[in-house]
């Protein structure tokens, strides 16, 4: 390997140059846009609705990042797709007319709103965890931490009591876990309730189209609506917060379902989620673990966007004010976060602009050398952290339902 371009910050090392697949981005997209047959649970999937090729430049190098890192150590990288004749369309992984694996809306392809295809997305994750196991990833994830590691000391390790992957908010005391990072083997009985109450939420109403309402589901009482206190401001008229926690809580459906499966007690159905969650759910705190750029910028994406355009001081040159941030939140990204959610979608009407959407609409300012986002970039490739990220220690809490999963209380 080349002498390194940028610092190394403490507490993390090199990867040897055989654990990495340094060959050309044309290589690695060709064997990206080849999927390999799945042979075992380690599997990262990807989902874009038109597929890897039409995808954003700043997204494909957080793939191909994955595949760099994560191919010599047996792991395939998948970015599955909706495209008629493509050999990554969903229909070849799973079987898209099953009713008991999606809602008649994804299979007669009328999934309609703002964003429909986000929930397309949100439609796939449990049935691939659940058939071949592996971790499900938001194509906007940057991955930073060791995740071949974390896997074989947990999922891939037969004596841990460790069965699914994820990021958690709240705290210790919170019960949210985010859809954008999930993981477990297959036939997880977890994802397998979320999955089957998914599906319940669509079936309502003789079958719905959108997650439009989905908030207010029988099926949900007593889960707490997201978003707290954020306002949308549209078209001259500020959404109250209460508005906009049902819009965010409807947009983000799934993770009211996995918070539901997390803190129901059914019976009848052979299942105690508080101590599932105790024993057996691997979650790391998100804000630190996946959000930090956020928690260092106060959620302001264009003030991040200018930070991590700024290049670093030549030598002999002083640091400026802004030089000592944009450095401070690579260093610790690097060194705290195991990954890095680059926000799209819903939230873009909360913050007007994120780290993400700034990329976007500025192609190649992500991987320019010499800046720190390019700092940052290089690190997710060729550093490793020393240490695997820890859990957060639940304890077994009150239930939010006692019940069966699918029958309103």
């Amino acid at each position: 390997m080349e002498s390194q371009p940028y610092p190394i910050p403490s507490g993390l090392h090199e990867i040897p140059v055989h654990l990495l697949d340094l060959r050309s981005d044309a290589e690695i997209d060709q064997d990206l846009l080849s999927p390999k047959p799945v042979t075992d649970e380690k599997n990262v999937w990807f989902f874009w609705h038109s597929g890897f090729q039409h995808m954003h430049a700043y997204t494909q190098r957080n793939i191909r990042a994955w595949h760099r890192r994560l191919s010599k150590h047996g792991w395939k990288i998948r970015v599955l797709d909706r495209q008629p004749e493509s050999p990554l369309n969903v229909a070849n992984f799973l079987d898209v007319s099953d009713p008991a694996t999606f809602p008649k809306a994804f299979i007669h392809g009328t999934l309609a709103g703002k964003y429909a295809l986000q929930h397309t997305s949100d439609l796939v994750r449990f049935p691939l965890l659940l058939k071949y196991g592996g971790i499900y990833a938001d194509v906007g994830l940057m991955q930073i931490g060791d995740l071949d590691r974390l896997w074989s000391a947990t999922i891939g390790n037969p004596e841990s009591p460790f069965e699914v992957l994820s990021f958690n908010a709240g705290g210790v005391d919170g019960r949210s876990l985010t859809n954008y990072f999930l993981g477990s083997n297959r036939n997880n009985p977890f994802f397998s309730r979320c999955h089957r109450l998914l599906l319940a939420l669509w079936a309502a109403e003789g079958g719905k189209t959108s997650t439009e309402g989905m908030h207010s589901s029988p099926l949900l009482k007593g889960v707490p609506l997201m978003g707290g206190s954020f306002t949308i401001e549209e078209k001259g008229r500020v959404i109250d917060p209460d508005e906009t926690s049902r819009l965010l809580t409807d947009y983000i459906i799934q993770g009211q379902v996995i918070t539901m499966v997390m803190e129901l007690i059914d019976e009848e159905g052979g299942w105690n989620g508080p101590q599932y969650v105790a024993e057996n759910i691997y979650a790391v705190e998100f804000m630190e673990g996946s959000q930090l750029i956020n928690e260092f910028t106060n959620w302001d994406g264009r003030r991040a966007f200018e930070l991590m355009s700024l290049p670093l001081p030549k030598d002999g040159e002083p640091e400026s004010p802004d030089q000592k941030q944009a450095r401070e939140i690579v260093e610790g990204c690097l060194q705290r976060s195991f990954a890095f959610k680059l926000a799209h979608g819903l939230i873009l009407r909360v913050f007007r602009a994120t780290l993400g959407s700034c990329w976007r609409d500025n192609p190649g300012s992500d991987n320019i050398p010499g800046t720190y986002a390019h700092w940052l970039r290089y690190g997710t490739i060729y550093w490793n952290q020393d240490n695997i990220p820890p859990t957060l220690h639940f304890k077994i809490t009150p239930p939010v339902k006692k019940g069966p999963l699918l029958r309103p209380e």
